[in-house]
């Protein structure tokens, strides 16, 4: 057994600059085609109407419109959906 210890490199002091994950677009804002909706890991949140999911599991618009998260009901009642509905005209 040695009696000085021994030096290892120090590895575990490196500062990783943050991921900027999270919801982008809130529900009632207004987006267009492309901007993104929400940044994820894992599917957390999935893809509704109009939105589509990147293969880093980030979902954005297909279409210009109103952000819109619903929660399913019955067997996949855990699950959050985020939609872009068409926005009305005046």
């Amino acid at each position: 057994m040695s009696h000085v210890a021994a030096s290892g490199s120090i590895d575990i002091s490196t500062n990783t600059p943050g991921k900027y994950l999270g919801v982008k677009k809130f529900a009632g804002e207004e987006v267009r085609n492309g901007n993104l909706l929400v940044r994820q890991r894992g599917t957390v949140f999935h893809a509704g109407k109009n939105t589509k999911v990147a293969n880093d599991h980030t979902i954005y618009a297909t279409s210009d419109g109103i952000v819109k998260f619903r929660r399913m009901t019955g067997h996949k009642r855990k699950q959050f959906y985020v939609d872009v509905e068409a926005a009305e005209t005046k």
